[in-house]
């Protein structure tokens, strides 16, 4: 649960207090206070404070040195619900980086510690429509139909969890006949 807590702070966390902006060294400092007073293991805590590194290096764009973190996070982290969020935010720095494929590895990983993770979902979703056009532009029209048929059942079990969420998927979903 205290990923719970990193989540409601998680604009960006900075690894050091070498930035003087007062939001960043806020939120470390709430992060800091936090990791001293949940009651978790030290292994935990260390889990978490790599998880936070990750993030905070994730969000500047160092992908490299956010997944060391990540990993590192994994290592450590033996709760199911937290380790979903940890392999959710590498899905997404493979998505960034374009590498679709483990992208969706991983998201299926974090989906199987956590199935109401609706994000996932979102992105796995997302994946098979831009495959779907893809498929589409090398003249592949049933190929492109399967694609976007996975796309919809990933995007409808995302809104299913999150009804006020992903307005653009409820559209396309709408509009192609798929909802």
């Amino acid at each position: 649960m205290k990923f719970f807590f990193l989540i409601i702070f998680s604009i960006k966390m900075p690894r050091t207090q070498r930035n003087d902006n007062f939001i960043d060294k806020t939120f470390t400092v709430v992060a800091d206070i936090l990791l001293k007073v949940l009651p978790t293991s030290q292994r935990e805590k260390q889990a978490f404070s790599y998880y936070r590194n990750g993030m905070s290096a994730q969000a500047e764009g160092e992908y490299a040195e956010a997944l060391q973190n990540y990993y590192e996070a994994m290592r450590l982290e033996i709760d199911a619900y937290d380790r979903s969020y940890i392999l959710y935010n590498i899905g997404l720095i493979h998505t960034s980086n374009g590498e679709h494929g483990r992208a969706l590895e991983y998201y299926y990983q974090a989906l199987e510690r956590n199935p109401s993770l609706s994000s996932a979902l979102n992105n796995i979703a997302v994946i098979y429509h831009y495959r779907g056009e893809q498929a589409i532009e090398n003249g592949q029209s049933e190929i492109s139909q399967i694609l976007f048929e996975k796309a919809a059942d990933y995007w409808k079990e995302a809104i299913r969890l999150a009804p006020t969420n992903y307005i653009e998927a409820q559209n396309w979903l709408k509009m192609t006949g798929r909802g």
